[in-house]
């Protein structure tokens, strides 16, 4: 029987089956019991029209130098690779040498690939640093909100949470739990993608296992099928953004009716007697209990009594799914629930207490050791100057200015020069107006891309880079100890090249060379790689094959040693809080933080609080956009990877994302199933499908990320015609401690009844052709002979 190559994604490990110059098939890796369906995109999206055959440069920036020109407003000129690597070796040379390293935004940000070599954020991170620094970004946009917070409440971050072993598996609730309360629900669609690649996907039957084994599961949210579809499964129904508001209403008769642990509370927390005056009312005249919580949330006084007496007499552990952070004041949601866990006295016992990102990432959840792969080293970065993730376009239409973080004052830099490897920030970024804006500011902008996307669309020097099937790799994800052989399959598609190749040829052009590759080619960086895992102390002393054994058999099941595997959170603090303190101020867990609260901070104060924000169901301007916005995670993508792939494609209408509508509000607007409707707030609109379900509470709608950004010109002004959610979002920081994103909207929808714009957004842009190159481009930009429109071929 033919055995095809492995490769790995990060919805899971395939067998690619390839004809050269023709299809692949993606089959699923024989160790996954739950493979994704993902995987069918790569196939005919590789290759597809949208792929990036040639160096190219925006006209205007090719003919005039840096700053000149619209970006995202011109055709392209495409280059032969010698006069790329000149533009942007000079390009960094003289940004260096007028303004220094910090003039250079390298933050870039992604999951471009699985593999841990050809990771391309990193490469570009280490080349940088190799060329004396530049100005990063600190957290993630998945997570921001609670990675700051976290730490000062229980002195250790997510990564700790979800990928080292710090909360309860699926394994401890299906031998320990009753009950699992799920804030912001349980996804199963999330389950598919994990950072790196999950091999085996283990969440669905996990999940279903705990319901067999009697646990109850209670999915709090405004989605009904936001959880996996349980016969011991409840929906709680609440309006969005108001998690914090009911959970301060359990806390409060958890307490009124003498349910919590005050013991566990006076032993292994601080804070409660600060925070208690504001939960009983007394410091504002307001008891956060469940009559005034009722209001708020839209759900009954009753039934949020009754689910605190269950969570107190139960063995309960409180989930809190990624989402409830990325919004306005989202720190106060995972503090707030871990305030709510710590009150049950549960935190450190088998199988109950808090956890977050069940589902929202497949490898979250998994009864494995922690694992410790191997990685690129990336050097030191020089520049000291950094920025929260998502402020952005804060940075680039602000140089100079000053802005809050986690308790400093910091200063936005005069960026010149954004160098961008991995990543669609016309993808994950909001208020895509406003970013479309910022990004017209820095005097160049450098993408390192595989498709023709909105990214691409809008840098000024365009780098084809090559897919994963077209280079050799190694692949491993988190709590998963598979290490996959990613073997070339095909030739690099046009003149693509990787970024390690990429980068190398700037480095020697810049004189860097021997620092950033160290003499080694992909092969032997690949063998350097392996090297470091038969070598790590994680192996406990084991063996494992040798490199060209393990290429050979094209995967390998690494025996980490579960001996050094970190207790649960709590468990060490419920023995002895003295001798084994959490690594907060207080060494315990804090429900008041007077680090937090000696920043000032009105956004995020010392206790977690309902502190509304500016778009949510009971603000003002719900009078003119009544309808609440999830954005929420695709089904069918992982974020806008492979948008243009049979996967994604198929579950679109008319070639638009669905907008999924209540019955009621879709009723109320005469829209119909599969209608085209416009949806729009001050910020923007967008062209999308309807799609008339039952599964979601009235006055919320959602369109999942993802859809590669399209603007168009319609009958009624500008519109995204291709149904990104991104030109409604807020660019908001969730405060000023984390800073976080909010993406908050309130939407209108109605009816599209005029022609519908054009819509191509899988299709190269236009392209022209110079009738000589200049031998010099930094001397003889001007000198340039006369361009021509001509189509653009796509062949290789």
């Amino acid at each position: 029987m033919t055995t095809f190559p492995l490769t790995l994604t990060h919805w899971g490990a395939y067998r690619m089956r390839h004809v050269p110059g023709g299809a692949t098939e993606a089959l699923p890796f024989e160790n996954d019991p739950d493979p994704s369906s993902l995987g069918r995109s790569m196939a005919g999206a590789w290759n597809s029209q949208a792929r990036i055959l040639r160096p190219a440069v925006r006209q205007g920036y090719l003919k005039y130098g840096p700053g000149a020109g619209v970006r995202g407003k011109e055709p392209f000129v495409e280059v032969p690779w010698e006069l790329a690597v000149e533009l942007v070796s000079g390009e960094l040379t003289r940004v260096t040498k007028a303004f220094g390293s910090e003039a250079i935004f390298g933050g870039s940000y992604g999951w471009s690939s699985a593999g841990r070599f050809h990771h391309a954020q990193g490469q570009l991170h280490r080349f940088l640093n190799c060329a004396g620094g530049y100005t990063s970004s600190v957290n993630t946009y998945s997570v921001a909100a609670g990675e700051v917070i976290l730490p000062h409440v229980l002195g250790l971050d997510p990564q700790d949470m979800m990928y080292n072993g710090m909360q309860p598996s699926w394994k401890d609730m299906a031998e320990n739990a009753e009950l699992v309360v799920a804030f912001g629900g349980m996804s199963m669609k999330n389950r598919q993608v994990g950072a790196g690649g999950p091999v085996r996907h283990l969440a669905s039957s996990a999940v279903k296992s705990i319901s067999d084994a009697g646990v109850r599961f209670v999915n709090v949210s405004f989605t009904r099928d936001d959880a996996p579809p349980l016969d011991k499964m409840t929906h709680f129904a609440v309006r969005p953004c108001t998690d914090v508001p009911l959970m301060l209403a359990l806390a409060h008769t958890i307490i009124v009716e003498g349910l919590f642990d005050e013991q566990f509370v006076a032993r292994c927390t601080v804070g409660f007697d600060e925070f208690l005056p504001y939960l009983m009312g007394v410091s504002d005249g307001i008891p956060k209990d469940a009559a005034w919580a009722s209001g708020v949330c839209g759900c009954s006084a009753g039934s949020i009594r009754a689910l605190a007496r269950d969570m107190a007499r139960s063995r309960t552990l409180i989930t809190a799914a990624m989402s409830l952070q990325r919004q306005e004041h989202g720190e106060q949601t995972w503090w707030m629930a871990v305030v709510l866990a710590a009150l049950l006295g549960q935190i450190g016992l088998p199988g109950r207490g808090i956890g977050f990102g069940y589902a929202s990432l497949s490898p979250v959840g998994n009864d494995e050791t922690p694992t410790a792969w191997p990685h690129l080293p990336q050097g030191l970065n020089a520049v000291k100057t950094f920025i929260p993730v998502a402020r952005m376009a804060d940075m680039l239409l602000n140089p100079g200015g000053h802005h809050q973080y986690n308790g400093r004052e910091l200063t936005f830099p005069d960026i010149r020069l954004v160098w961008w490897a991995g990543g669609n920030p016309f993808h994950h970024h909001q208020d895509l107006n406003r970013l479309i804006k910022a990004w017209q500011k820095p005097e160049t902008v450098i993408a390192h891309e595989v498709f023709w996307n909105a990214h691409a669309r809008h840098a000024d020097i365009v780098l084809p880079a090559t897919t994963a099937l077209e280079r050799n790799d190694l692949g491993c994800a988190h709590l998963d100890p598979h290490l996959i052989a990613m073997k070339q399959m095909s030739e690099p598609l046009g003149e693509a090249q990787s970024d390690y190749a990429i980068l190398t040829q700037i480095a020697r052009a810049v004189g860097i060379a021997d620092e950033y590759t160290e003499g080694r080619n992909e092969a032997e960086w690949l063998r350097y790689l392996y090297k470091q895992l038969e070598h790590s102390p994680a192996l406990g002393g084991k063996t494992i094959p040798s490199f060209d054994e393990f290429w050979d058999q094209g995967w390998l099941e690494v025996p980490f040693d579960r001996a050094g595997q970190r207790e649960r959170l709590g468990e060490a603090l419920r023995r002895d809080p003295d001798a084994n303190p959490l690594d907060t101020p207080s060494g315990r867990i804090e429900i008041f933080s007077s680090t937090i609260d000696g920043f000032g901070y009105a956004d995020c104060p010392g206790h977690p609080m309902w502190l509304e924000p500016l778009e949510w169901p009971g603000a003002d301007i719900a009078a003119r956009f009544p309808l609440y916005l999830s954005s929420n995670q695709p089904a069918h993508r992982l974020h806008s990877q492979y948008d243009q792939g049979v996967v994604s494609v198929d579950a679109k209408v008319e070639g638009r994302e669905r907008i999924r509508l209540s019955i009621q509000d879709a009723a109320e607007r005469s829209i119909e199933n599969g209608m085209i409707v416009r949806v729009f707030n001050d910020r923007g609109a967008c062209l999308a499908a309807a799609w008339v379900d039952e599964g979601l509470e009235a006055g919320v709608v959602q369109l999942p990320t993802g859809a590669w950004y399209f603007p168009s010109v319609s009958d009624t002004g500008p519109i995204e015609s291709h149904g990104n959610p991104n030109v409604l979002t807020a660019d908001r920081p969730t405060s000023r401690l984390a800073a976080g994103p909010s993406i908050n909207a309130l939407v209108q929808v109605e009816a599209w009844t005029y022609p519908l714009p054009d819509l191509a957004p899988f299709e190269a842009p236009q392209f022209v052709v110079p009738r000589t190159f200049p031998a010099n481009a930094w001397a003889r930009r001007t000198g340039l002979a006369p361009l021509s429109v001509i189509p653009s071929s796509r062949q290789p």
